[in-house]
């Protein structure tokens, strides 16, 4: 039996040491080589001596992650499953309910249920808390339950949910599902278009190509490009969607890597469909990757006004290696730099700070890039606006709270305890806002600063040396102090958290399509995007 387990053990290990190959692996096929046989022993021993039964799979799985985690966290081990979730992402097909779902330990919670699509059209809503499949418990079930969801199309299955502490039941009939890399396009007025560009997919350039030229038919005199929250995907997408506002021949974005193929150039290779037409691009701090290379590059080409505030800071390039038994790798393989020469990656993954952190390049270290007409630009620290909106940058307390998923869940019980009669003019209160800050409040909410990391720190050396009698008071007047501070940060930060309680609540009532609607109105970065193109003496003042 052991030999047995050994030779499992062996073959995964010798399919993944012929993957190394290229003038990386040729310099260090020694030691390499060396690591590969000291790890194949070391695991040989583990299962075959430790004194409890094994799993080689989880360990080998631990181990793999281990590994990639002193790298940057865009290099991956996919399993098969894993893999699949990818496909999904690149071409935006699949099978399902049509569902976007958040995975917890004990249940899968609805984040959005997509119009028209079988779990919308079978009653599902955001919120609603799937807790057996089939008659499957979530709680019990020890592998990816969202993969329960899925299979053939017109194919049914049973979920059982709470609704409001309330169980439900209902049968949804599956269907193949297309999810859009242009979920919305539509006139703003009757000289400004507007394009909603959520994903860089298969279907990007076609989706977005077709938006353009629709709008351009209904009249359209200016548009706006909206890659907000658009977190990227794959690089000859972005490179497609420069190409429809600039010339032939152009170069987008240039690859270094240490590996010579993957050193590349990308240049426009089709006829544009309009160089003219007035453009802004919003992109805000979820804007990424793929988002940043077109943002960056129109920017550098001075072909469009950027509006927002500053992207995330994305500027390497991941590819997919095939590895056995069906799973992947992907892997970092360079760096990309927009036409000006910058590279925009804000986050050092390889010299980080003394809790392992990724550090953030410091502003004082950016560079400066000049633009086609001669405008400066910087590296470092993502894509910033050609018109900078404080207000769409979350503050660390929003990104916090947001992240903890309280203001989808105070939106959950808003969307149910009231009516709203007119989405348009819809608008939170005062005391929508007082009553979200107690619902804060009585939640098990902890939002802990660096602050308090470095006060916590100090008592901590504070008692080995026996001070702390002295400074015990101290502390705890700071702390006091701090969490006063932190209950004013929600205040300072009110019309950014009302303005993502909004968001959601609109959502709720009429999708995501009618929150695009609803942003037309309300929004300030379409509104100050209107204004930039309305007059065509300000929008050429952002490009000299």
């Amino acid at each position: 039996m052991k030999k047995l387990l050994t030779r499992r053990i062996l073959i995964p290990i010798f399919a993944a040491s012929i993957l190394f190959t290229g003038s990386a692996f040729k310099n260090d096929f020694f030691e390499i080589a060396k690591q590969i046989e000291i790890f194949t022993t070391l695991f040989k021993e583990l299962n075959m001596n430790y004194v409890d039964e094994t799993n080689p799979g989880e360990l080998m799985d631990s181990a793999i992650k281990s590994m990639l985690n002193n790298l940057d966290p865009y290099t991956q081990f996919y399993n098969e499953q894993d893999v699949e979730a990818e496909r999904i992402k690149r071409t935006g097909d699949y099978t399902g309910i049509g569902a976007n779902i958040r995975t917890l330990k004990d249940k899968l919670i609805i984040i959005e249920p997509y119009k028209d699509y079988p779990a919308d059209k079978a009653g599902l809503k955001a919120g609603d808390q799937i807790i057996k499949i089939n008659g499957v418990s979530i709680e019990d079930y020890k592998d990816d339950a969202v993969n329960l969801l899925k299979g053939a199309p017109n194919s049914t299955v049973d979920v059982t949910y709470l609704r409001l502490g309330k169980e439900n039941t209902a049968t949804i009939k599956r269907s193949e599902i297309e999810i859009d890399a242009v979920p919305h396009f539509s006139m703003i007025n009757d000289k400004t278009g507007y394009i909603v560009l959520s994903k860089f997919n298969t279907k990007t350039t076609s989706q977005t190509s077709y938006a353009l030229k629709d709008l351009k038919a209904q009249g359209a005199e200016n548009i706006i490009l909206d890659l907000r929250n658009n977190p990227g995907g794959l690089l000859s997408e972005a490179v497609n969607i420069v190409n429809l506002f600039v010339p032939k021949g152009q170069l987008v974005v240039t690859t270094k890597s240490k590996v010579k193929k993957y050193n590349k150039t990308y240049y426009t290779q089709k006829e544009p469909l309009d160089t003219e037409i007035p453009l802004v691009v919003l992109i805000n701090g979820n804007s990424a990757s793929a988002s940043e290379i077109v943002s960056g590059s129109l920017q550098d080409l001075d072909r469009a006004v950027i509006v927002g505030s500053r992207s995330f800071g994305k500027g390497l390039v991941q590819r997919p290696k095939l590895l056995t038994y069906g799973t992947q790798l992907k892997v970092t393989i360079s760096r990309y730099y927009t036409p000006s020469g910058r590279c925009i990656q804000a986050l050092d993954y390889w010299n980080r700070d003394e809790e392992g952190n990724a550090t953030r390049v410091k502003q004082e270290n950016y560079h400066v890039f000049k633009t086609k007409n001669g405008r400066k630009v910087f590296d470092g620290g993502g894509v910033l606006p050609d018109e900078n909106l404080d207000n769409s940058k979350l503050s660390p307390i929003t990104k916090a709270i947001s992240g903890n998923f309280l203001i989808f869940d105070y939106a959950t019980e808003y969307y149910y305890k009231n009516n709203i009669e007119d989405i348009n003019s819809f608008k939170l209160t005062d005391a929508d806002f007082t009553d979200f800050k107690n619902y804060v409040n009585a939640s098990d909410f902890n939002f802990e600063t660096k602050t308090e990391k470095a006060l916590a720190e100090v008592l901590i050396e504070a008692e080995k040396e026996e001070l702390d009698t002295d400074i015990q008071k101290d502390y705890n007047t700071l702390i006091n102090n701090l969490n006063q501070s932190k209950n004013k940060a929600i205040d300072k930060n009110k019309e950014q958290i009302l303005g993502l309680l909004t968001d959601e609540i609109v959502k709720r009532n009429v999708y995501r399509e009618g929150l695009y609607e609803y942003y037309k109105i309300h929004n300030e970065e379409i509104k100050t995007a209107t204004q930039i193109l309305a007059k065509p003496s300000k929008y050429q003042s952002y490009l000299k």
